[in-house]
């Protein structure tokens, strides 16, 4: 029997590898088994909000019809000026128990309080996960990075527990409980562990808040014993913030406090590409709410409304994590592969990904891309 050299096993590989990869490809292996009536279309909360979100999740929807995904939608209109979410809305969200939505703009100061910290307030939708990663064909600085951020949602400075001590004194309490913690710390390392994740890495600012955020790190070091197999670290969030964008793929799963997580995950999607390809979502023990990862840039600007050239890539992909979700894996997968497709080609980008492309010619590029 003749022997073969390793570089010549190596090519050979790589050539059978090349032949097959496009039957790979188009076979699909039985990989979720539903039980009876799973395939029955799911109704879904739609909140298009303000400024691009009506754009965003037309493209959704246009996509969603296009696959014959098995969800319909309830359209609602919400805006960030509002006092109150309506209680319509927030009776079809605790109904369907899945929502999707656009960006809702929050008024800076004034008294107005913001309608998504009522949403998950009131949903006690306690877990954020943001997915910062690598798109191929999509240059970035750095290369390799696949970050998950997943934020404690209900307290911390988002408690909204402010009052003026005297005219000229504003106090704002910072609220951090074992309960929440302990909570959002096991949903972190329950997430890598069904996520085959090897790192949890808590952020904090313990060395000058040593009571709250050192009642948030001791919850983790709590739940951390009961994962052996996931490495666990700590990190000051000032240098967790150096460390992002220095070397960020070092990160795996993070976990933070209400506030850090908001910038850690914003920092993270800039670095990863974007805010306008990075998908998200809040979620609690009975609602979830799908939207755009990261919150910077999520209601957009006049220019790019008017343009109709925002960028429908991160809710298509907080859609397909919706779909996932909903225990409809495959169309997940579609739907992921169709847009990753349009990215590497390359030739349908919007603006902040250095092309000239309409939202319409992204959302159809992605469709014609569909299996």
């Amino acid at each position: 029997m003749a022997r073969c050299s390793l570089p010549a096993l190596k090519e050979l590989l790589k050539k059978s590898t090349n032949q097959c990869s496009g039957s790979l490809i188009s076979t699909r292996s039985v990989t979720y088994m539903p039980r009876p009536g799973d395939g029955a279309p799911r109704p879904v909360t739609l909140v298009p909000g303000d400024g691009i979100g009506p754009l965003v999740t037309g493209a959704v929807e246009q996509v969603m019809e296009a696959m014959h995904a098995p969800v319909y939608f309830e359209k609602y209109e919400v805006h960030g000026d509002m006092k109150k979410v309506p209680e319509e809305v927030m009776d079809s969200i605790k109904k369907n128990k899945v929502c999707l939505k656009g960006g809702l703009a929050t008024p800076m100061g004034g008294g107005v309080s913001s309608l998504n910290v009522q949403l998950r307030k009131e949903l006690d939708l306690y877990a954020s996960l943001v997915n910062c990663f690598n798109l191929p064909g999509l240059p970035t600085r750095h290369e390799n990075v696949d970050i998950v951020v997943i934020r404690e949602n209900t307290e911390g400075e988002y408690a909204g527990l402010e009052h003026e001590v005297v005219p000229g004194v504003v106090e704002s309490l910072k609220v951090i409980t074992k309960f929440c913690s302990e909570r959002i710390a096991k949903y972190a390392f329950e997430y890598a562990y069904l996520n085959n994740r090897k790192k949890v890495t808590a952020v904090h600012k313990a060395n000058i808040m040593k009571l709250a955020d050192g009642l948030f790190l001791e919850s983790c070091r709590e739940v951390a014993t009961k994962y052996p197999g996931i490495k666990y670290n700590e990190v000051i969030v000032d240098n967790c913030c150096m460390q992002l964008v220095s070397k960020p793929e070092q990160f795996d799963v993070m976990v933070t406090p209400n506030l850090y997580g908001n910038l850690v995950a914003n920092t993270a999607a800039g670095i990863a590409g974007g805010t306008g390809v990075m998908p998200g979502g809040n979620v609690g023990a009975d609602h979830a709410i799908f939207e755009q990862g990261a919150s910077a840039g999520n209601v957009g600007n006049d220019k790019i409304v008017e343009q109709k050239k925002a960028n429908p890539v991160a809710l298509l992909l907080s859609s397909a994590m919706m779909l996932r979700h909903l225990q409809f894996p495959s169309f997940a997968d579609r739907l992921e592969t169709a847009v990753k497709r349009v990215i590497l080609e390359g030739k349908y980008m919007t603006k902040d990904l250095g092309g000239t492309s309409t939202t319409q010619e992204v959302t159809d590029a992605v469709i014609a891309a569909i299996d």
